[in-house]
């Protein structure tokens, strides 16, 4: 079994900042990317940043410039570093592994719980 737990959301004035971490445990072989996804009322959820294993990154236009993913591969932990934040990044934030098991040949998607993220004065 693969889990994948979220933590770090909560209540933030715009402008101001949050770290989300997430972490992977479990019987994992090895975990191809890792990255952030969210999901606002009454949308789709949508991409905000991944890292694959070797590092590259990937981000939405929308967080460029302001939002910053790391991994810690030794500790298949992830971190989402948001600054600079706005209303408009108000969502349930949810973490993303695509992770290949003991015993599996290819990789499947985990999910975590999501975590809540309010920007609001």
């Amino acid at each position: 079994q693969v889990q994948v737990v979220e933590s770090g959301g909560g209540l933030v004035q715009p402008g101001g900042s949050l770290r989300l971490s997430c972490s992977a445990s479990g019987s994992i072989s090895s975990i191809v990317i890792m990255g952030w996804y969210r999901q606002a009322p009454g949308k789709q959820r949508e991409l905000v940043a991944t890292i694959a294993s070797g590092g590259r990154t990937n981000y939405a236009n929308s967080v460029k410039g302001r939002f910053t993913i790391t991994r810690d591969n030794a500790k298949n932990t992830v971190y989402l570093e948001m600054n600079s934040l706005k209303p408009e990044d108000t969502a349930t934030y949810y973490c993303n592994g695509f992770i290949i098991a003991v015993g599996s040949r290819w990789p499947t998607d985990y999910w975590g719980q999501g975590t809540q993220v309010t920007v609001s004065s």
